[in-house]
């Protein structure tokens, strides 16, 4: 019988605590910033280390559910009184262009489970209390089952005001945490956490915005791709205050907790599925401290598996995957995004390959690292790669990715906008 991949490996954001691994200190950082009476939660990182879910973890710890922390090491760190929160969650997109169409998208969204909407109370709306993870102590949130008869009207207990969102705003969060957060569900605030940050295109004047939003019952935590924070916040000098314990960048993981991806598989696929000794150190590696690497070899090795009807990940599997990884077979989007930049040009393709397999230079401990153009123009000169100049435009111009981006601070120095992709060029052969 086929063995869904899905069980023990998932390229998505992980939300239920028993598969989420690793990451002891920024677990111990976001139980002082949650614990915290007010301040502003910052997670930012590269792509595919695993912000994401981190923040579903910050929202399950907001709950009071702290599985994780116990499951880490770290439960004697659990405040004996934790506050509790109720939560909203709202995954931002490109089309959101400034802090007030933020709020206005926080004000109409109608998701039944993570909605803002569905907090305000409304006469005829149905709100039952849930939890977001399979463990016994979850703690409960909300979520709408009959949104009433009269939609998402919520005029009787927050008024909208026509032309003043950011008001409008402020009388829901009101409504919310007088109604639902302190009389029903006897919590100490509201947690508005916003996932994707980094891709809304105006950022100014949203940490004063914050600001201004904050109280203690109201707290909201972000999360984006970024090197800090004023990636995320443009105005960060006017939350300064804030963000005295809730600052957690995430890093590649390190080799033993990227293994531990396995391992925890092995067990969520319940005996069904076994790893040969060394396989899970070698799948590590090729990651390269990217958890959704991790996933994403972990799931195509069941692929294979479930092709020769085995239930052992061996040498012979692993060196298959790995082959088809060399051929491009292995991950279809990964294989786009490398086509794409390439082109049609194969002096493009050794120049990529070799910006890639570059020692990344310490200029910082900043994740995979950065790349020197001068060193690869050398080394493509001596692959009688001519007009290097010619062949960089399209790795940095956004309709073809883009590939790469300038560090603004070093000239002639890039870095690799997704170090997945980075990790993936390195394995293509060609």
């Amino acid at each position: 019988m086929s063995i869904d991949p899905e069980i023990g490996f998932t390229a998505d954001i992980i939300r239920d605590p028993s598969r989420f691994v690793g990451r002891t200190e920024l677990i111990q950082g976001c139980m002082l910033a949650i614990n915290a009476p007010t301040g502003l939660i910052s997670v930012y990182g590269k792509r595919g280390v695993g912000k994401s879910s981190l923040l579903r973890q910050i929202q399950q710890m907001a709950l009071g559910e702290y599985t994780l922390a116990k499951n880490a090491g770290i439960g004697h760190l659990i405040p004996l009184k934790p506050r509790k929160y109720l939560t909203a969650y709202y995954s931002c997109d490109s089309l959101i262009a400034d802090g007030k169409d933020l709020l206005s998208r926080l004000c109409n969204d109608q998701s039944a489970e993570d909605s803002l909407l569905r907090l305000v109370p409304d006469e005829g709306k149905e709100i039952v209390e849930f939890t977001r993870s399979k463990e016994v102590s979850a703690g409960a949130d909300l979520k709408v089952v009959n949104w009433g008869a009269k939609g998402i009207e919520s005029t009787k207990y927050a008024r909208a005001v026509p032309g003043d969102i950011v008001q409008t705003f402020r009388n829901y969060v009101d409504a919310i945490v007088t109604h639902q957060v302190k009389k029903r569900m006897k919590r100490d605030g509201l947690l508005i956490l916003l996932d994707e940050f980094d891709v809304i295109k105006n950022k100014d004047g949203i940490g004063s915005l914050i600001k201004s939003l904050t109280t203690p019952e109201v707290k909201f935590a972000i999360c984006g791709i970024g090197r800090d924070l004023s990636d995320l916040v443009n105005d960060h000098a006017s939350i300064e205050r804030l963000i005295e314990q809730g600052v957690l960048p995430v890093k590649p993981m390190p080799l033993p907790e990227s293994e531990e991806i396995i391992t925890r598989a092995v067990e969520l696929f319940k005996g069904a599925v076994q790893f040969e000794s060394g396989i899970g150190t070698k799948i590590a590696q090729i990651g390269q401290g990217y958890p959704y690497f991790v996933q994403l070899i972990g799931k195509k090795c069941i692929n294979e598996l479930n092709m020769r009807n085995a239930t052992l990940v061996d040498q012979d599997i692993f060196d298959k995957v790995v082959e088809d990884i060399k051929s491009g077979k292995a991950f279809p989007t990964l294989e786009a995004a490398y086509q794409m930049a390439i082109g049609n040009s194969g002096d493009r393709q050794i120049l990529l390959h070799l910006l890639a397999d570059q020692n990344s230079e310490q200029i910082s401990s900043d994740e995979v690292g950065r790349i020197v153009l001068k060193s690869a123009r050398q080394d493509a000169e001596e692959l009688n790669v001519q007009y290097v100049d010619q062949l960089i435009p399209r790795l940095i111009e956004k309709k073809y990715g883009p590939v790469l981006e300038r560090v603004p601070e070093r000239q002639g120095i890039y870095e690799f906008v997704n170090p997945v992709l980075r990790q993936y060029i390195r394995l293509r052969e060609f």
